[in-house]
């Protein structure tokens, strides 16, 4: 359940329990699994009640004798274990966020320390996300991240690069990198930012096309990172950078560590320093203190930056934050109506983009084919998030996991529709 960062987790137990002789299974659908082990996501209410629905449809399939062990882990496991012991009894064990080997043992598994750094991925097999730390150092006043996940720890640059050799051994073309906060990389193990050096180094493993960067924090942000982007042809023109919000008063409220006037410099200097850059962007609306003026000037700030690509979501009041000693005034409707009103207005400056695009030849990766079209995207893209290449099936002929030049024809809000050149690409 819930972000790439527990798919990643999920592929990691996989990998142990195969390395153990144990046949396990990513949504085994159609099967008859004996045990399931659900991964669950604690992030937000919609999340929490979406894993929360899971467990309780495996609870009952366990007392129907349909499985014989229910096993949880996860962000949910970890922030709420106590409670759902009490509540979901039919379930055997709850696992939290990095009690892999506890898990394990429930198998009579063994955690293989030769296995790190190689991973069966359950996504298409020509890309894959890389999880480059794990927990966050960040105050940020909403957000319960840190109780579920702990400190920042960094992976080591040589681990990373050898799992990025095996991900190109078995085919993988795109590397998607994530963290809680990526920009903090380094400092814990190293003692300065070291996400540009790790940005070198996984650019020069042969084999993979496309690097993509996700969730730098935009305080402190490492500008060395931008050099890097900029000089290598295999890193993605496309950083993902959540702002969360354009109110001074709300992002200190937030404590996010900087304010709208850092913000837009830090927007401006990216721009500047790699032209043509996609920058995605992740708002939040709703928070506790956001006033109709303070909305105003986050639908302001998102007209005047004009982000290629960027997503709402809604202020969800999250006990043990400090955002909880807040009162939460504002409604679910008034805060599903402000995120609708941010996404129109962002549905017209995606629009504007895709435009721009028409008549130009792209490199797209094809990720997948749906009835008589296939789906790939560009660099500006990341999977499931983002924008899709539509290309008619009918008349052309690629094949799944190749890059391909294609031609923009047309140009929807949130798709863009193209047809092959004549060079093609690997």
């Amino acid at each position: 359940m819930g972000c790439a960062k527990n798919l990643v987790d999920s592929e990691v137990l996989i990998t142990q329990l195969k390395g153990n002789k144990i046949d396990a299974f990513h949504e085994a659908h159609g099967m008859k699994p004996d045990v399931v082990v659900i991964n669950t996501c604690g992030f937000i209410d919609n999340a929490k009640q979406e894993s929360i629905d899971t467990i309780l449809r495996f609870a009952d399939a366990k007392e129907s004798g349909k499985i014989s062990k229910l096993y949880i882990t996860g962000c949910l496991s970890e922030r709420y274990k106590t409670d759902l012991e009490k509540e979901i009894p039919q379930v055997d064990a709850f696992f939290g966020t990095r009690e892999l080997p506890a898990l394990l043992k429930r198998f009579n598994a063994d955690y293989r320390q030769e296995l790190v750094g190689e991973r069966l991925i359950t996504t298409a097999q020509h890309y894959a996300y890389m999880k480059i730390s794990e927990g966050c150092d960040r105050p940020c006043s909403f957000c319960a991240i840190p109780l579920m996940r702990g400190k920042h720890i960094s992976r080591s640059i040589e681990e990373l690069v050898k799992e990025a050799k095996n991900h190109a051994k078995n085919g993988v073309k795109e590397l998607l990198l994530i963290a809680q906060d990526s920009t903090y990389y380094g400092l814990d193990i190293y003692k300065s930012r070291k996400l540009a050096d790790l940005l070198r180094h996984l650019s020069d493993v042969s084999g993979i096309d496309w690097i993509r960067l996700h969730y730098a924090f935009p305080s402190g942000f490492p500008e060395d990172v931008l050099h890097v982007i900029s000089e290598r042809e295999n890193i993605c023109n496309y950083i993902d950078i959540p702002l969360q919000h354009a109110s001074s008063k709300i992002l200190k409220l937030m404590k996010r560590g900087i304010d709208r006037e850092g913000s837009e410099i830090l927007i401006d200097k990216i721009r500047d320093r790699v032209p043509g850059i996609a920058i995605r962007t992740t708002m939040m609306v709703g928070h506790p203190g956001e006033t109709p003026r303070e909305f105003d000037k986050l639908l302001d700030f998102v007209n005047k930056m004009k982000f290629e690509r960027m997503g709402v979501f809604t202020y969800s009041h999250e006990e043990n934050t400090a955002s909880y000693q807040l009162k939460n005034t504002i409604s679910y409707k008034e805060k599903k109506r402000r995120a609708d009103m941010l996404m129109q207005l962002q549905e017209e400056i995606s629009q504007s983009f895709n435009n721009s695009l028409m008549g130009k030849s792209l490199k797209v990766l094809i990720d997948r084919k749906e009835n008589n079209y296939y789906i790939g995207r560009t660099e500006y893209d990341s999977p499931e998030v983002d924008n899709e290449v539509i290309i008619d099936a009918s008349k052309n002929y690629l094949r799944l996991g190749d890059f391909a030049k294609i031609k923009i024809n047309d140009a929807l809000p949130f798709d863009l529709i193209g047809d092959p050149t004549n060079n093609s690409t690997n």
